[in-house]
């Protein structure tokens, strides 16, 4: 059993402190109303506080209609959107956890289904049912995959927008209660397609050689760091590897990991590909979406947080298939990143945190627990431990003499 975990320290980045290692990764959940947060985004949001864990980030979140995924992503183009996320970040806070926002554009992956309907580009079916497709940029007329929507390559009245799209969402987002800002620089969407020379194939300042293909990134992480405060952590999520040929490489991310913090950036969050070729799903013979990315192993990306870390000397998130507290806690030990980033398996179970202070022996006595279910999972596990209590069925007599006993030790 681990008694000093590292994974349930506290870590301190400016002038934050994230009482935890662990980080819910954005999770997309294609249910806002014109890029306002619904109830669901609330219900979601406030489970994970619950079960806290640490930084509790949000959605992927547009900078500008067009950078919307599907038509239900979450934005941040207005204020309106803005102000209907106070009231998860103040939820968030009141459970001791700190709210994170992820500015994001998805580029040339703009304008498509949501992933349970196929995630292919919308259609003339979409536009009958009110949602049309709309106008899709990326750095060169490089579509994502065949058969998908042919993007314009952006000018520089396009570039300037962008940029400034990404330093008023960080304004709004830092008004709304956030305390840690992201920029989403993977995954194929739009700063991660100028990076990689597989979608960047311009000519100009912004195309070319490494620096040139990081130009973009780094002129909206600076924009977005001179718009929030000093003591605000600045995260980036970047692909560290393409995974194609002659795509980005794990070496670049090193290059450009230093750059980032020369920039003001605090963390960089290492996943990995998602640049081109078939989306995250597609649609089987049945009609219904199927998973193409079934052959990733447990921590598969932990290999980039550590060079990155190690090499550019930055802290990390490490991500992807995460999900045993052990195996986090390995991680951090052997200082192969700073924080541990879980989606899937906080989908699956969202006090996966509560579960692994268990697991690890950090709280024995239940007090991370929030104070309405402590008291009763705190009696539950002094009832566990009588011996055969969650391996027998008891008679009400034994019950009794269990509850008596719990009493005389109060």
């Amino acid at each position: 059993m681990v008694t000093d975990s590292k994974l349930f320290s506290p870590i301190k980045i400016r002038g934050v402190t994230i009482p935890n290692r662990i980080v819910l990764s954005p999770l997309c959940m294609y249910s806002a109303n014109n890029g306002m947060a619904s109830d669901w985004q609330f219900a979601h949001l406030s489970t994970f506080a619950r079960g806290k864990t640490g930084l509790i980030f949000a959605e992927a979140t547009a900078v500008e209609a067009r950078g919307r995924i599907t038509p239900g992503c979450l934005g941040i183009w207005t204020d309106e959107q803005a102000d209907a996320l106070k009231p998860i970040t103040s939820f968030i806070e009141r459970m001791g956890c700190v709210p994170g926002f992820q500015l994001a554009h998805a580029g040339r992956k703009a304008g498509t289904k949501t992933p349970w309907n196929g995630g292919l580009p919308l259609d003339d079916e979409d536009t009958k049912a009110g949602n049309p497709p709309w106008e899709i940029i990326a750095p060169s007329d490089v579509p994502v995959a065949e058969g998908w929507v042919v993007p314009r390559a952006m000018d520089n009245n396009d570039i300037n927008d962008i940029v400034n799209a990404f330093a008023n969402a960080a304004v709004r987002a830092i008004k709304a209660g956030f305390k840690v800002i992201e920029i989403h620089s993977a995954h194929g969407y739009l700063l991660h397609s100028f990076l990689s020379p597989l979608a960047n194939k311009r000519n100009d300042e912004y195309g070319g050689d490494i620096y040139g293909r990081m130009k973009l990134l780094l002129q909206v992480v600076d924009a977005v760091r001179e718009a929030i405060p000093e003591d605000i952590p600045l995260f980036c999520r970047i692909s560290a590897v393409d995974g194609l040929e002659n795509g980005w490489e794990i070496d670049d991310s090193v290059i450009l990991a230093r750059k980032l913090e020369e920039h003001g950036v605090d963390v960089v969050d290492c996943s990995a590909g998602g640049i081109s070729g078939a989306p995250l799903f597609r649609v089987n013979n049945s009609g219904k979406p199927m998973k193409t990315n079934m052959d990733r192993g447990p921590g598969f990306q932990v290999p980039y947080a550590d060079k990155v870390k190690n090499e550019a000397g930055i802290k990390t998130m490490a991500v992807g298939v995460i999900v045993d507290p052990n195996q986090a806690e390995e991680i951090l030990q052997s200082d192969k990143a700073d924080l541990i980033a879980v989606g899937r398996e906080l989908m699956y179970n969202p006090f996966w945190a509560l579960h692994a202070a268990q697991a690890l022996n950090a709280d024995p006595e239940f007090a991370m627990w929030p104070e309405q279910y402590k008291w009763g999972v705190n009696r539950r596990g002094k009832l566990a431990e009588f011996k055969g209590i969650r391996d027998e069925v008891i008679d009400e007599k034994k019950l009794d003499s269990h509850l008596s006993e719990i009493h005389k030790q109060k």
